[in-house]
């Protein structure tokens, strides 16, 4: 028998997923009681909470309502029984995180985290991409980078120190550039901006002011691995998260360079949906990140 409370957490999965299926497979549950669940919580209710097709599902007003009544009372349960002494936070905690930084950063440090909370079940998806949280049922992103969506709220968890370099036989070459001016003659690996629409390019702190240097690239590139490896390989300039380089730099395979004219670092932060009253899962989550990035 599933209480009220389960009820709401039912109706708010099915909501927020549009799928009376993904809702039961993220809670764990057959399908047969998800729907019984919503149409004992209709009957009860006396209204038509949700609109169903074979193909879709989609909320009435009075089921929104219900929907954002519900988010705030389970979120006042869960603040309330935190609140006491040995509560911890329990059950499924969705986050989706870049993978180089999540097996750099958080993974060497999960084991003590859910260790120190036994209750939580934490399943991890890889990207960075775009995500509607809502939608995919996701409940934080850790993202590298300025937040764009104003639609979410983000805390701010740590700092990338970035870095300029290339490999020695690029170097050798081409030379190694001592001051901005030596720029003249070199190339970049061009990353490619979806949002810009552009290939990002160099930033160099000159005189205290931040300044960027597009230099001719003959590859671009999507994705951050590839750029390295072509780094590796000898095909120009690079500017990436130190942390992503740091055994190219100690084995030689790569070469810092221009150390007196840094970019600017790169801001990490974990994102939730605005019309989320941070649930303590998510509250412990962002608290050892910050602790992960901090320390490492």
């Amino acid at each position: 028998m599933i209480d009220r409370l389960e009820a709401m957490r039912v109706l708010i999965r099915i909501v927020e997923r549009r799928s009376f299926t993904a809702a039961a497979r993220d809670l764990g549950l057959p399908r047969s009681t998800v729907t019984d669940v919503v149409k004992q919580l209709e009957s009860r209710l006396g209204v038509r909470l949700l609109n169903r097709t074979t193909r879709q599902v989609s909320v009435t007003l009075d089921g929104e309502a219900y929907y954002r009544r519900a988010l705030a009372i389970l979120a006042a349960v869960e603040d309330a029984e935190s609140a006491f002494s040995g509560a911890l936070p329990k059950g499924l905690l969705r986050v989706d995180v870049h993978g180089t930084l999540a097996r750099h950063f958080l993974l060497p440090r999960l084991p003590a985290f859910l260790a120190r909370y036994p209750g939580l079940q934490l399943h991890l998806s890889e990207g960075d991409r775009l995500v509607d949280l809502v939608r995919e049922g996701i409940d934080c992103v850790v993202r590298a980078g300025e937040p764009k969506d104003s639609s979410m709220i983000g805390r701010r968890v740590g700092m990338l120190e970035e870095v300029t370099c290339a490999s020695p036989a690029y170097l050798r070459r081409h030379g190694t550039p001592k001051t901005p001016a030596d720029l003249d003659g070199h190339k970049q690996i061009g990353f490619w901006s979806s949002a810009r629409k552009s290939v990002f390019p160099l930033e160099l702190t000159i005189d205290g002011a931040l300044v960027e240097r597009a230099l001719p690239c003959d590859l671009t590139v999507e994705g951050a691995e590839t750029m390295v490896a072509l780094a590796r390989h000898g095909f120009g300039l690079i500017q990436v998260p130190r942390y992503h380089v740091a055994a190219d730099l100690a084995a030689g395979s790569l070469v810092a360079v221009l150390p007196n004219h840094p970019p600017s670092p790169t801001p990490v932060s974990v994102l939730y949906p605005e019309n989320r009253q941070l649930s303590p899962r998510v509250r412990v989550f962002i608290d050892w990140a910050a602790a992960c990035l901090r320390d490492t």
